[in-house]
Parts: structure tokens; sequence; C-alpha cells
């Protein structure tokens, strides 16, 4: 196979179908001799805020001198980056090569295993070639029947917090989707609970009693900002000063706070970690997508909020960077989400809102969006496709002198910066 047949053989398994659990991944891994065996994993799960905690912990594991494998879906512009080694992304060549390698054994199985589980498989596989010393895994979905979770064990069980996502599979209560992501929680391994919901918290503590897990809790009331601009953030935790990320958003030193948290628990496990490299390792970790800045004039910020929990964290970081000031809003949102609540969110902080109707079966058209924040008495124009919707908002941004919020779904993200680039040649 080359590149591009590797992707299409990659895409095509039909997966909608397919009986949750693990069985179809551990008939896999056993035929490749089980490499996720043999490697040492940080599990992440949480609802939200698992890419950037897994950015940031695999970027001070680098800056440490350790080689650090790093799993993570979706992928934003390029599929390699599922699955990275030192921040570096794996080569057409290799994925070509171990693809192959784990197609043999997926084409034998008579219950096809699904795309999470073929990539799951292949991303086990290469860490184990190359040897890496730690591999940063974030769960797809859920956790105690997320592929990942295919693993014995872990160093360090990581749950980033819960709330409402995923319903349908996960279960309509927090308590329920609480006990599907302590499903990573392993017998003897620390726990690093990051979350605030109480109801969830009992959950996670339960489970991890039960598995004789001890449980950490970050403190973010011992975050100290310092200064907080669109360019980078500095701020102290607990005995960590002058702490410097480039990641914008009002969250993200709190994302950063458990990711010390979690780098002060490996340290107490005997893992070496010099302060430099710390501070180095978070000045250095990059996350696309989220709250990031992708020009100056006008201003035009995407952050990839497309759950509620997501939307709050994004008009927080509105109104820390903005204040009063109120801005340009383009955003699609899909028909199963809490639309109503988001616009509603959303409306407090934009005075002008224009929808799009995302690429996606289940996809709230644009007119109905739109209908739904005039009715909130904030201006909403809707549009057929996101390069008019985006010509539009830039337009009239730069004319009013407004920053322009790009927020949805992660999969919007190589569309809009593909247009703004466009758009500025």
């Amino acid at each position: 196979m080359n590149y591009k047949e590797t992707l299409e053989y990659i895409h095509s398994i039909n997966w909608q179908f397919c009986k949750p659990g693990l069985e179809r991944i551990e008939k896999l891994c056993n035929g490749l001799d089980n490499p996720q065996n043999k490697l040492k994993f940080i599990h992440v799960a949480g609802t939200n805020g698992k890419g950037s905690f897994c950015s940031m912990l695999s970027s001070v594991l680098k800056e440490s001198g350790y080689k650090v494998g790093l799993y993570t879906s979706p992928y934003i512009t390029k599929f390699n980056e599922r699955m990275a080694i030192n921040n570096k992304p794996i080569s057409n060549t290799e994925l070509v090569r171990v693809t192959e390698k784990v197609k043999e054994i997926a084409d034998k199985m008579e219950d096809k295993p699904t795309e999470f589980e073929l990539v799951t498989a292949i991303a086990f596989e290469y860490f184990y070639q190359n040897k890496c010393d730690y591999v940063v895994l974030e769960c797809g979905l859920g956790g105690r029947l997320d592929s990942t979770n295919i693993i014995k064990t872990s160093i360090l069980s990581v749950i980033t917090g819960i709330s409402f996502d995923h319903t349908s599979i996960l279960g309509n209560t927090i308590k329920e989707i609480a006990y599907e992501k302590a499903g990573i929680i392993k017998e003897n391994v620390p726990v690093l609970w990051c979350g605030e919901n109480n109801e969830a918290k009992n959950v996670i503590c339960e489970v991890a009693k039960n598995r004789h897990a001890k449980v950490y809790f970050p403190d973010h009331d011992e975050i100290i900002i310092k200064r907080a601009t669109l360019d980078e953030t500095f701020f102290d935790y607990k005995n960590f000063r002058n702490v410097k990320i480039k990641l914008l958003g009002k969250y993200q030193p709190i994302n950063c706070a458990n990711v010390l948290e979690a780098v002060t628990i490996l340290a107490e496990m005997g893992i070496n970690f010099e302060y430099p490299s710390v501070i180095d390792g978070l000045s250095k970790a990059e996350w696309h997508a989220r709250f990031e800045k992708l020009q100056v004039n006008p201003l035009v910020i995407f952050d990839g909020a497309h759950n509620p929990e997501g939307v709050d964290a994004s008009v927080d970081s509105i109104r820390s960077y903005f204040g009063t000031s109120k801005v340009y809003v383009l955003t699609g949102v899909m028909a199963d989400k809490d639309y109503s609540y988001m616009a509603k969110k959303i409306s407090s902080v934009a005075s002008q809102v224009y929808t799009i109707t995302p690429d996606n079966p289940r996809a709230l058209s644009a007119k109905e969006y739109s209908e739904v924040y005039n009715a909130l008495g904030t201006p909403a124009k809707p549009f057929e496709n996101i390069k008019s919707a985006i010509e539009c908002a830039i337009f009239e941004a730069k004319r009013d002198g407004k920053a322009l919020f790009c927020l949805g779904s992660l999969y919007m993200y190589n569309e809009v910066a593909r247009i703004l680039e466009s758009l500025n040649k």
C-alpha cells in the first residue's frame, strides 16, 4: 500500500453496527504479540481538556529527556497527528509499514475491528517498535469499553472532568458517565481527578477505593494568574513559579495545573523531572484549535467548543480577555446537542452571530440555528456554506473593529484555516 491507500483502508472500516466491547481489539493485539503490554502508559479520560492535558504532559516528558509517545483524537490537520513521538507525528512511510502489519491480522478476523480499534492497535505497535519510554494515551470515548482500555495497567490514570456528552452511548446521568470514565482506573494505580462535579467525584472515588487506587486532587484555588494576554499566560501554582504557557483560554492554566499535579505524582513514583525542563516543556507545548489565534487583523480565534461545557469555557475565556466588549461569533452545531443552552451562553458575549450547517448528518441547519439566536435578541445570519460565512464575518469584523470567534466542531478547523489563508493572499 502507499500512503493514500493506507488512509483509504483505515477509513473504510464500517464501525456503525459493531457491538461495544474489547473483544476485537484484544484479538487484534494478540495477533501483534500484545505490544501494549510492553509499554508504560499515562491513561487520560474526560469530557473536555484531555487533548490539552496530554499535549502539555507529553511536552514536559520530552523536555525531561524521555522518548514519549502521544496518542490523541481526532486529528486537526493531518491523520498522522493521531500518533506522535516526541511531538513529531508518525511519518507517511512508517504509517504505511505498521498499518500493513496490522492489516494482515485484521483481515483474518471474522468480527472486523472498528476504525478506532484499528488505529489504536497501529499506535501501540508503532510506539513499541520505537521503544518509547512512556506513552500518554488519550481515551477516544468513555473509558471502560474504549479501545485504549485494553491496556492491563498504567502508571497513572487521569480523569480531567465529566459533563454531559455522548449520552446515547455513555449514559444519561453524570453518575453513569462517571462510571464509564472510571473504567480506566486500574488496581493499585494512582488516580488524578481534575473535575469539579461532586457527583462524579463520588463515583470516581468509590471505583478507586474498590481497586485500591489512591486518588489525588489538584487545588485550582492555588492558581495565581500574574499576566494573561492573547499571546501568553504567566501564573504560579503551588511551588511552581512563573509558569508560562502559549495555550490561550481561561481554562488552560487549570489544565496546566492538572499537568503539574501529574508531574508531582509521577516524581513521587521515581520518574526524574528537572524543574527547568518542566517549565520549558510547558512553555513549548502547542495544541491547535483550542482558543487558537489564527490571525490578527481582524483578530480571529478558533475554539473547538462543541458541547455545553466547552461553550461555557469558551464564553468565560472571551469575558476574561474582552470584559464587557461584545464580539462576533461564527458557529454551527449538531442537532443532538443542547444548542438552546449554547446559543444563550454565546449570546451573552456576541453582538452578531453567523450560523453555518456543519458537514454532518446530525447537523442543525444554519437557518434553524440563526432563528434561535434571533429569538434571544442576538442578530444572526444563516449561510449555506462556511466560505460565504467567513467572508461576510471577516469583512464585517474588520469594518466594525470586532474580534471574530469561530466556535464549533474540531472538524471545522481545517476549512476555516484554509479559507482565511486564501483571503489573506
